[in-house]
């Protein structure tokens, strides 16, 4: 199983998890499945990790700063010229079914700024790891993505969230404690 994941996630993880995580266990098990390639982490979550919350999570999981762990663990995968498998069928998609109608109505957007937004959606990191998916699952693999994101839309955004996208494009979601609890070899006393 690949596991695509997000910055919230990686947030998420060194803020709630690791602070309790004394002998390492979680620490340790991370960097071994990025290792491995098994935890896979894109060119624009790492990114964002980097300037979000003053780059906790690259401080925390410090392996995240060592060139040649990131060499060797090929780290972060690279996005930039990325496609969907069906690139028109999925263009279709962003403007049919991944928009919120509701959103975009309201907002009265032209097709320019309607373009416009949907290019910069495009090249997020929520749609690159949705792409990425796409891809290694057109390759046979059995792939999660890991988001802390709800299905539900409450901020008002022009496009859906994560977990909606992937529900459509049947990508397999969980988040990170369901991530947790699914691996075996994971044994934390918070005591």
């Amino acid at each position: 199983m690949k596991v695509v994941i997000d910055t919230n996630s990686l947030l998420s993880l060194v803020r709630y998890y690791l602070p309790f995580d004394k002998k390492g266990v979680l620490f340790n098990f991370f960097k071994t499945k990025i290792e491995k390639g098994e935890i896979i982490i894109i060119d624009k979550v790492f990114q964002e990790c980097t300037y979000n919350s003053k780059g906790i999570v690259i401080t925390t999981l410090n392996y995240l700063s060592d060139k040649t762990f990131l060499k060797s663990s090929k780290v972060p995968v690279k996005t930039d010229s990325l496609l969907a498998p069906s690139p028109a069928k999925f263009l279709r998609q962003v403007e049919n079914q991944f928009v919120n109608t509701v959103v975009r109505r309201q907002k009265k957007l032209s097709d320019t700024e309607f373009e416009n937004q949907k290019n910069s959606f495009l090249n997020d990191a929520d749609m690159k790891q949705i792409i990425l998916c796409l891809n290694l699952i057109k390759d046979g693999e059995r792939v999660v993505l890991v988001t802390e994101e709800t299905e539900s839309s409450n901020d008002n955004k022009l496009f859906k969230k994560i977990p909606a996208i992937c529900k459509e494009l049947q990508i397999e979601t969980m988040t990170l404690p369901e991530l947790i609890a699914k691996y075996d070899g994971i044994d934390i006393d918070f005591q």
